[in-house]
């Protein structure tokens, strides 16, 4: 059986070229969750500087805008 998808989960979306796409760091390439203001984008799970790969990127602690470009501190 397949399950209808649920109509409250939403992966952040970017416009690109006219379509939807999922936000990603500019920096890095990394796709970013929506923040809980829903105006910014942050690294999924990032710790100590890591995102969630594990590698260390200097903006995996930052908030990030809908093009994926850190936010001025």
């Amino acid at each position: 059986m397949i399950h209808p998808p649920d109509r409250e989960f939403r992966a952040p979306l970017a416009v690109r070229d006219g379509h939807g796409a999922p936000v990603t760091c500019a920096a890095c390439g990394c796709r970013l969750e929506g923040a809980s203001d829903g105006a910014t984008f942050r690294h999924f799970n990032p710790l100590a500087g890591r995102d969630a790969r594990g590698c260390r990127v200097d903006c995996a602690d930052l908030a990030h805008d809908a093009a994926g470009r850190v936010l001025a501190a």
